[in-house]
C-alpha cells in the first residue's frame, strides 16, 4: 500500500503525477504555467483527466539562470497553499532538492518531496521525517543539481541505481519517514546517457522487485528524443511507448506532461495484466 497525503493506493494501482512548472524557462512548456492563473487551470485540468498527484517545481532541471532558495520558495510556497485550499484531496508534491524549500512547502500543506537530485542535500529527508510526508529517492549518478551528464560511465548502471535508491529509501525510513510513503526513481536522463536510461527501463523489474514503489519520470525526455531522433515536441508517442513498457514491468507512479494520454496507457496495461476490469464490457453480450 502506497500512502501519500489523504490518499492510499493499492500495490497494482497506477498513479499519475502531473507536472506543473512554476518556472519561466521550463524545458517543455517554456513557462506556460509560471503565472498563477494558468498554473491553477493546469491543476484543475490535470485532476479532471485523472492525476492523483500534482508535482510543483520552482527550478528547471537543466542549466540556466541561477535560482536561489528564496526565489524557489517564492515561486512555490504560495502556490502550494492555494492548491491545498482549492483541492483538499489531491496529493501535492514539490520537486526540490533543498531542505529550506522543503520545510516551507510542508508548512503550507505539501504531502510529498520529490528529490530528483539523489539526496544532494541530506537534510531534505530529515524534513520529510519531521513533517511525516513522503519522499521520492532518485538516482542522479552523483551529479550536482542542474548539470548535464558528460561521459558518465557505470560498471552496471542498474546495480548503481539499486544501491543508491534503496540506500536513500532505507535512510529515510530510519530517520522517520513513513515507509509506505517512500518511493524510488531510477532517474532517467539524470547523470545518465541515453543507453543508461534505456537499460534502466529494460531492467525496471529489478527495482520493482525491491518492494519499494517505483516512480518513473519519462515525459518527453532526451533519451526518448535521441532514441527516435525526434525534437522535443514530437516525443509523446515515444514517451507513451516507454510508459507502457514501464507499466508492464511494474512501475506505479508516472510523472508526466500528458495526463489523459498516460491515464489511458496505464489503465490499458493494468487491464491486460488483470489488475483492472474493463470500464465497459458489452461486446458479445447483446
Amino acid at each position: 500500500m502506497l500512502k501519500l497525503g489523504r490518499r492510499e493506493f493499492d500495490a497494482h494501482e497506477p498513479v499519475i503525477m502531473a507536472i506543473v512548472n512554476r518556472t519561466p524557462d521550463s524545458f517543455y512548456d517554456q513557462g506556460a504555467t509560471f503565472h498563477d492563473e494558468p498554473a491553477l487551470a493546469r491543476v484543475e485540468q490535470a485532476v479532471a483527466e485523472g492525476a492523483a498527484i500534482i508535482d510543483i517545481g520552482g527550478v528547471k532541471a537543466g542549466p540556466g539562470e541561477e535560482v536561489t532558495a528564496e526565489e524557489e520558495a517564492r515561486r512555490t510556497v504560495g502556490f502550494v497553499a492555494e492548491v491545498r485550499r482549492r483541492f483538499p484531496d489531491v496529493v501535492i508534491s514539490v520537486d526540490t532538492w533543498r531542505h529550506e524549500v522543503g520545510e516551507a512547502v510542508c508548512d503550507v500543506g505539501a504531502d510529498l518531496l520529490n528529490d530528483a537530485w539523489g539526496g544532494v542535500d541530506p537534510k531534505l529527508a530529515e524534513v520529510a521525517a519531521r513533517y511525516g510526508v513522503g519522499l521520492v529517492c532518485t538516482h542522479a549518478g552523483g551529479a550536482e543539481p542542474r548539470t548535464r551528464p558528460h561521459r558518465v560511465e557505470y560498471d552496471d548502471v542498474v546495480a548503481d541505481i539499486l544501491r543508491v535508491t534503496v540506500g536513500l529509501a532505507e535512510r529515510a525510513v530510519a530517520l522517520g519517514v513513513p515507509r509506505e510513503s517512500v518511493l524510488i526513481d531510477p532517474g532517467h536522463d539524470f547523470g545518465k546517457n541515453t543507453r543508461h536510461s534505456l537499460e534502466a527501463t529494460r531492467r525496471l523489474g529489478e527495482l520493482v522487485d525491491t518492494g519499494w514503489p517505483v516512480l518513473v519520470s519519462l515525459s518527453n525526455k532526451d533519451f526518448v528524443g535521441e532514441t527516435l531522433d525526434t525534437p522535443l515536441k514530437e516525443r509523446v508517442v515515444g514517451t507513451l511507448a516507454t510508459t507502457a513498457v514501464s507499466a508492464w514491468l511494474g512501475a506505479q507512479v508516472y510523472r508526466v506532461h500528458e495526463v489523459a494520454e498516460t491515464r489511458q496507457v496505464v489503465d490499458m496495461v493494468a487491464t491486460i495484466a488483470g489488475h483492472r476490469p474493463p470500464a465497459v464490457a458489452r461486446r458479445g453480450l447483446a
